[in-house]
């Protein structure tokens, strides 16, 4: 009988390839911006603020050789060089303080420029080919939990921390590598050897105070690493608790009505008690977690203001040193062992930046899945006549499913199809992929020439931005355009006259008409632009039996005057008076592999 080989453990991923990995991250998040086309006032300033740098440390080597000369001279109780020095001090303090209030000022310029490139960027790629709905559509389909969760937090909030830990902790440690070169040659050549016996032996160790910081703080980095890593993890859930907790906010707030109407609100405040227990729960790991590094960086801290002191004591009681020398030392030393604790200062906020890194890539890394996805929303050939013509379009759930097989449909000038078919058959979907906005789309269309451009969906529930009406009413083109003779009798032609004196009147329209008025106003708003291929999903099923027979009748009339074609989505049945045509949604033949509806035309 032979014995089982031992199963190896999981190989972890090794820390220094963990870290390459983050720094290609942060190398990925960076450079475009160093290479845009403000490229030349991001590099420029960078170098300012890496002069200034710089230029402080020279200032701070200058100020550590003051401080020799002026308490050797209190030592000696020269009084002509004290005042000397006194009045070279006013010097170096204004030129160490002009240095810093410009460092700081053009700092804060490159981060404010950089974020605000960032900020473009990312609207730019967010608000392109109807990404930000895609975005949503597969989140929705992976769970609510997949990223990119909450890409609003990520563009507002995540840029901006971002950039501003990118430039301030970038430059600290440049600023600590500079000091570190600096400040170590005058703290060896100032701390003497260190001679003692051990074992029968003499022994000298050279330079003893720069071993004795360089010991100081590599302990104190490595401690401070293994107390303050979970601080990571825990920034990230911080950010995305504190995103959905926000976001439950907004959509009470803009579902305001229905849930009064619902009398909902006990468990809306259930809703938002359990995100907020999320917020705070987290929140109290991450105060606890801080309070733990707290604990040993503030003892770090108050331990090496007295530790030089300590370790160059005997020195200058034995009288090699004077005092001057005493604090010259005991300041290179601080500024060593400062630049040695850069890392442990600065753990909190390395823990912050790492977690806005990450959730900034899994953002960038949701726009190349959306590239890479398997999708293909575009026509396969040009218009060859002037019909919309559907020569095989297959669309599927975010899951894969085969829901709807379309072949052979075509819309032409002067038709008005009704769509119906059973609820989830695929009706709205068919719609979404006729625009072209649903992922999981195959299509071979051939569209009208002007289809881009003149073609209108009106949905069950229609956006208005919140501004002016007349904004909500031309939206999203600007409404310059018209005339408010053009505007107004829109209004009127929608049954919206008592609207045409409020155009200028600012509000949320959205939240301040009721659903019938919101779909008027929105057929208003095709009535105004004057489509000619005119898309109806479920627009008028909040109006009265004789509010959407009289608005048919308009749009109707606008499609036949555009020589155009219009297709609806409803169930009343007085509806399919307006139409000549019906296109409907039956099962399919059942096949494993094959759509769970067709379309048949008649």
């Amino acid at each position: 009988m032979t014995a089982e080989m031992p199963v190896a453990p999981p190989v972890k991923l090794s820390r220094w390839r963990a870290f390459r990995e983050f720094a290609g991250k942060v190398a990925r998040l960076t450079a475009p911006y160093f290479s845009s086309e403000e490229k030349w006032k991001a590099r420029g300033l960078l170098a300012a603020i890496v002069a200034l740098n710089l230029g402080a440390v020279y200032m701070l080597v200058q100020i550590n050789e003051w401080n020799r000369v002026f308490y050797d001279a209190l030592q000696n109780k020269d009084a002509e060089v004290f005042w000397r020095e006194l009045g070279r001090f006013t010097y170096l303090a204004f030129g160490f303080i002009l240095i810093a209030v410009y460092r700081f000022y053009l700092t804060q310029l490159l981060e404010m420029r950089w974020r605000a490139w960032m900020t473009g960027h990312y609207l730019d790629r967010w608000l392109t080919q109807q990404r930000f709905y895609q975005l949503e559509l597969q989140r929705h389909a992976r769970g609510t939990d997949a990223p990119p969760d909450n890409p609003d937090q990520r563009i507002a909030e995540d840029m901006n921390l971002f950039t501003s830990y990118s430039v301030s902790l970038s430059m600290g440690l440049l600023n600590a590598v500079v000091t570190l070169v600096s400040f170590v040659g005058i703290l060896w050549s100032l701390s003497g050897s260190f001679a003692f016996h051990f074992n029968g032996q003499s022994w000298d160790i050279p330079g003893f105070m720069v071993w004795m910081a360089v010991v100081y703080c590599v302990a104190g980095s490595v401690i401070t690493h293994y107390i303050g890593r979970p601080q990571i993890g825990l920034n990230f859930r911080q950010q995305r608790f504190e995103a959905d907790f926000r976001h439950h906010l907004v959509r009470v707030r803009e579902y305001s009505e229905s849930i009064a109407l619902d009398k909902g609100e006990p468990v809306e405040r259930r809703h938002l008690g359990q995100r907020f227990q999320s917020v705070l729960g987290n929140y109290l790991q991450l105060i606890n977690a801080q309070k733990r590094l707290t604990w040993f960086t503030v003892g770090f801290g108050q331990a090496a203001v007295v530790f030089p002191f300590i370790v160059a004591a005997p020195r200058f009681f034995s009288g090699a040193i004077q005092l001057g020398e005493l604090i010259q030392i005991a300041s290179a030393f601080g500024r060593v062992q400062d630049a040695l604790s850069w890392f442990v200062d600065n753990y909190s906020s390395l823990a912050a930046w790492r977690a806005t890194t990450d959730r900034i890539t899994s953002f960038e890394e949701s726009f190349q899945a959306l590239q890479t996805g398997d999708g293909d929303t575009a026509p396969a050939s040009g218009p060859a006549d002037d019909t919309l013509a559907v020569d095989r379009m297959d669309l599927a759930l975010p899951g894969g499913v085969a829901l709807l097989g379309v072949a052979g449909l075509s819309l032409s000038p002067g038709d008005r199809v009704l769509l119906q078919g059973p609820s989830g058959s695929g009706k709205s979907t068919l719609f979404r992929g006729l625009a072209g906005i649903w992922p999981w789309a195959q299509r071979q269309l051939r569209l009208p020439a002007d289809f881009a451009t003149r073609a209108m969906f009106l949905p069950q529930r229609p956006y208005f931005p919140t501004g002016p009406l007349r904004d909500a009413l031309a939206y999203p083109e600007p409404a310059e355009r018209y005339t408010d003779a053009q505007l107004q009798q829109a209004l009127t032609e929608a049954l919206l006259p008592e609207l045409g004196s409020r155009l200028d009147e600012v509000d949320s329209w959205g939240q301040k008409l009721s659903g019938g008025e919101q779909q008027r106003l929105a057929a208003a708003r095709a009535l105004l632009k004057q489509p000619r291929w005119l898309f109806v999903d479920e627009a008028t099923s909040a109006l009265d039996p004789a509010a959407e027979a009289a608005l048919y009748e308009r749009l109707q009339a606008l499609v036949q005057a555009q020589n155009g074609a219009l297709i609806s989505i409803a169930h009343r049945p007085a509806v399919a008076a307006f139409h000549n045509r019906q296109w409907t949604l039956v099962p399919g033949d059942g096949a494993e592999g094959s759509p769970r509806y067709r379309v048949a035309s008649a």
